[in-house]
């Protein structure tokens, strides 16, 4: 103790560096998301910059986490619906998610868990198709 440092951007390159990974995740509709709010920016700095750029946990699991705290917090379902598109396209599939939701319940309760479904299957219609 303490760890090392699992950083690896900088004060000079922490926005290139978000912006590069929302774009790597979500879709290139997010390149200057960043010019549309105060919030906006602080996000690609701070959330994808800082911390999404971080060693020691995959995109899999960085998104998996990130989709339980979401889903937690609750009524931030277009973010839900956006961060469970991405796990599903880095492989985190439809029952995977669906499973995590499940050991989720008693933190997210059960009318989150359910919405969190509804959202996992739309997220899944969308990224790939109807089943």
């Amino acid at each position: 103790m303490p760890l090392p440092s699992q950083s690896i951007t900088t004060m000079d390159n922490r926005f290139e560096k978000g912006e590069e990974t929302q774009i790597r995740l979500f879709g290139p509709q997010m390149k200057d998301f960043a010019k549309k709010g105060t919030i906006n920016k602080w996000l690609v700095d701070n959330c994808f910059g800082d911390y999404y750029t971080r060693k020691g946990l995959s995109d899999n699991d960085r998104e998996m986490v990130t989709f339980c705290y979401i889903a937690a917090q609750g009524g931030c379902e277009p973010q839900l619906l956006a961060h469970a598109q991405a796990n599903i396209k880095l492989g985190n599939d439809k029952e995977f998610l669906i499973k995590v939701i499940e050991q989720n319940v008693p933190f997210i309760g059960y009318p989150g868990s359910l919405n969190a479904a509804t959202i996992v299957n739309n997220a899944d219609e969308a990224v790939n198709g109807k089943n």
